[in-house]
């Protein structure tokens, strides 16, 4: 059991490979579905090394809190064609890579390569810095948490996230999609039905005693907002969590 739902044990699916072939190549190469980047090329000493170690990952609460909240966010996860699990990508602005960092120590088991710069090509084919990424290893264990975030592809906000929202996945959820201007802290919940964003207001008041409504941004979706008082517990509820690059976002002076 991981967290309020079951997870399956990795197979031996899990092991290190591409397309449901295992790489057995004097150097390996692992392709990580990049569309911006080259393969990473490993040695069979390290792949093999690596596949053992994967057979043993076990999220932590802090990396399963970072997923959920980040899920909420600007968190994706995927199963690439041809491939058996999926992984978790994050992704963020240049402006943000303290978050990126950030996230990548916390769930460094689960990644085989540093975050790197994502790059796109102008009209005239100059290219340009767009924003700084990393994308974890495939697995089962992630495989079970996407079933319940996509179940027929797209995100939603499943039942689960009433056992699985916690304080800390509350702090990644806003330093995610989390804005704060004139005392107040609202969210962005564009992706998510007017019905997902109303039993996320409920829950948040449920489980934090924290009062929050949404208001229509124009065709853009909805936005949950919280008023002054509100903002105020929950700055005292998530400041614990949040990371110092990002304490603009309840409230505090941007870092430079």
């Amino acid at each position: 059991m991981v967290f309020g739902t079951s997870i399956i044990e990795p197979k031996v699916e899990d092991k290190l490979t591409h397309n449901g072939g295992v790489l057995t190549n004097i150097m390996l190469k692992l392709v990580m579905d990049n569309i911006v980047g080259s393969p990473i090329v490993i040695s069979k000493f390290e792949a093999r090394k690596w596949s053992q170690n994967k057979l043993n990952l076990e999220l932590t609460k802090d990396q399963f809190s970072l997923i959920v909240g980040s899920l909420l966010g600007d968190g994706t996860m995927r199963i690439g064609q041809g491939a058996i699990n999926a992984n978790f990508k994050v992704e963020h602005g240049l402006m943000q890579k303290d978050l990126v960092i950030s996230k990548y120590e916390i769930l460094k088991p689960w990644v085989l390569t540093k975050p790197k710069i994502s790059y796109r090509y102008n009209i005239d084919g100059s290219k340009y810095e767009k924003s700084w990424w990393f994308r974890t290893v495939r697995h089962s264990k992630l495989t079970e948490i996407r079933k319940t975030f996509y179940p027929n592809g797209k995100k939603i906000i499943p039942q689960a996230i009433d056992v699985w929202l916690s304080t800390p996945a509350l702090a990644w959820w806003i330093m995610d999609d989390g804005c704060y201007s004139k005392s107040k802290i609202d969210i962005s919940t564009y992706s998510f039905a007017l019905a997902e964003v109303e039993r996320l207001l409920k829950l948040i008041n449920h489980k934090f005693s924290v009062t929050g409504k949404y208001f229509k941004d124009r065709d853009k979706g909805f936005r949950m907002y919280f008023n002054t008082t509100e903002t105020k517990r929950l700055v005292d509820l998530i400041e614990p969590y949040v990371i110092d690059s990002m304490r603009y976002k309840i409230g505090y002076s941007r870092t430079p």
